[in-house]
């Protein structure tokens, strides 16, 4: 049996290059395996502080996101360390952190 997903990096480029065109800043903390890895994303909210998700495929094979710290917002430094213990342990993860007041996802994919 093969596997006809689309490898992570180019998933990531090609909605990087729609944050670009939006005007969303962003940044790659950690770049994982080119064909594989799940991606976590870090929504920067300044002073309402952070949301972090993390890709995942739910019962049905749909790909959409775990809300980490029970969807509520942390600090930027709780955030980044449980991003840091999450790379530690797995070195293929990609991190996409970008900016948004209204702390929202700009990926598709329910989050659950």
């Amino acid at each position: 049996m093969t596997d006809d997903r689309l490898p992570t990096a180019l998933w990531v480029e090609a909605h990087l290059q729609i944050l670009t065109q939006k005007g969303v800043p962003y940044y790659i903390p950690n770049k994982g395996a080119y064909a594989s890895g799940t991606v976590m994303l870090k929504i920067n909210g300044l002073e309402a502080g952070c949301l972090v998700l993390q890709q995942q495929r739910d019962l049905d094979g749909e790909m959409g996101w775990m809300a980490l710290f029970k969807g509520e917002t942390v600090a930027e430094s709780e955030a980044d360390a449980y991003i840091q213990r999450a790379i530690d342990r797995d070195p293929d993860v990609w991190v996409i952190e970008i900016e948004d007041r209204d702390l929202k996802n700009p990926f598709e994919g329910k989050v659950f």
